[in-house]
């Protein structure tokens, strides 16, 4: 009989259940590579295709290394291969895919209902590699790292700083969903979290015993911050309204005043960095960075995602 595929289109459709286990995975399949273990095979015969219509380095390396290592083989699509181009429907195009592929890792930058469309059939698992809205294999990334650094994630204690954007709605609605933890996002007035996820996430933090706070200045930074997290001003595929944006976001840059303010705090950063803009070099590059690790994890994250949507495996 052939096998259901699960799709992976926001960190809201797994339950909290399936999310622990998504990020269990994740820091196993780390875990692994530190120890000098192949990746099991779990993937061999299956085929992978890659659409990204907008840039990426980490996203697009983390998968289709993913699924070459889990023994799949990969076909890469950029944004003027397909036929949608010509004026062919999305879901047209999902269709045909999934007779082809088991599996489609999709970066749209656009709205969610393409996604949606593109998953509009159950033969073949499609990922969102980052839409519109949100980025969620980036928040399995996340998540991992902070597993990893302290050994579980009950009682995180996190400090976003920056735009309320797809990196950050993700991190939103998965952290809040583990007990103990505290998420405070900083965002310039005006740039915060959507209402739908700010909404979201204050009913995961309700059900979880978590903390989540918004908040538009850094008054109240902690001393007991675990992670600083910051992200690019300005988000892949999208501008700003207002040509003096910069000047709202200054106040907003991490550098080493504020992490000396938590000063047992680790650096998160999901990249690229733009250093002098959202981070000082002397942060990204100093002794409190752990960036280039968390991107290295969103290699084991991929394994992950792949591993559960294309095999149910957990």
């Amino acid at each position: 009989m052939r096998q259901r595929r699960r799709h992976l289109l926001s960190i809201a459709h797994l339950t909290s259940e399936e999310l622990a286990r998504v990020v269990e995975r994740a820091a196993w399949y780390a875990l692994s590579a530190q120890a000098g273990e192949a990746c099991p095979r779990v993937l061999d015969g299956m085929v992978v295709g890659t659409y990204f219509r907008k840039t990426s380095t980490r996203t697009r390396t983390a998968f289709s290394s993913a699924a070459l290592r889990l023994g799949a083989q990969v076909i890469a699509y950029g944004p003027d291969d397909l036929q949608e181009n010509t004026g062919e429907t999305v879901e047209d195009t999902g269709r045909v895919l999934s007779r082809m592929l088991d599996g489609l890792v999709v970066r749209t930058a656009g709205p969610d209902k393409e996604l949606a469309a593109y998953a509009a059939q159950d033969r073949m698992a499609v990922v969102n590699a980052m839409s519109e809205s949100e980025h969620p294999t980036q928040a399995v990334a996340d998540l991992a790292t902070i597993q990893l650094l302290r050994g579980g994630l009950e009682g995180a204690r996190v400090l976003y700083v920056g735009e309320g954007n797809n990196s950050a709605v993700a991190l939103a609605l998965a952290l809040t969903r583990f007990k103990g933890t505290e998420l405070r996002v900083v965002t310039p007035p005006g740039y915060g979290l959507p209402e739908a996820a700010e909404r979201a996430a204050r009913a995961y933090a309700e059900e979880a015993g978590s903390t989540f706070v918004c908040a538009h200045d850094l008054d109240r930074v902690s001393a007991s911050t675990e992670f600083v997290y910051t992200t690019r001003w300005q988000t892949t595929g999208t501008s700003k309204a207002d040509p003096d944006w910069r000047t709202v976001f200054d106040p907003f840059r991490v550098d080493e005043a504020l992490m000396a303010r938590c000063p047992d705090a680790r650096f998160l950063h999901d990249l690229p960095a733009h250093r002098g803009e959202e981070v000082t070099a002397e942060v990204l590059d100093g002794p409190a960075s752990v960036a280039f690790d968390q991107a290295e994890n969103k290699l084991h994250s991929a394994a992950a995602v792949l591993d559960r949507c294309l095999t149910g495996e957990s």
